[in-house]
């Protein structure tokens, strides 16, 4: 991403965890928290990934809880910056920190008997000086 692109996503995340946080008053979205923002080039179009503690459930109320606050974001986005266009937003679930769980578990389930040293690695195989002579 280029710096303007960064300085966008950083911008929208702010104004976004902000109004998540104080003014949106959804309970489906009281633990949202944004993990991530992608602007395309043009800033036109902003990806949204959010995540929240819960299960499938949880997730499906919260993502109908973004699609129905859209409007609200968007219009409180353009009114907090100066771009030429307000992104339109589109909100995803963020899957990285599932995926990270799971791998900690099977990493966790491995059973990986400890190391034998080699045959070449025993303290008796210790060179003295007087032999170097």
């Amino acid at each position: 991403m280029t710096i303007k692109q960064e300085r966008a996503a950083a911008q929208i995340r702010n104004i976004l965890s902000t109004l998540l946080m104080i003014e949106v008053t959804d309970p489906a979205l009281q633990d949202v928290t944004i993990t991530n923002v992608k602007v395309d080039r043009e800033i036109e179009y902003a990806d949204i990934y959010v995540h929240a503690l819960g299960d499938a459930e949880t997730r499906d109320a919260i993502m109908a809880g973004l699609d129905r606050a859209n409007g609200y974001l968007r219009r409180e986005l353009a009114a907090r910056t100066r771009f030429r266009k307000t992104p339109h937003l589109h909100f995803h679930w963020d899957m990285a920190l599932e995926h990270s769980e799971r791998i900690n578990a099977l990493l966790d389930s491995l059973e990986i008997p400890p190391a034998e040293p080699e045959a070449g690695t025993e303290e008796n195989t210790t060179v003295d000086d007087a032999e170097l002579d």
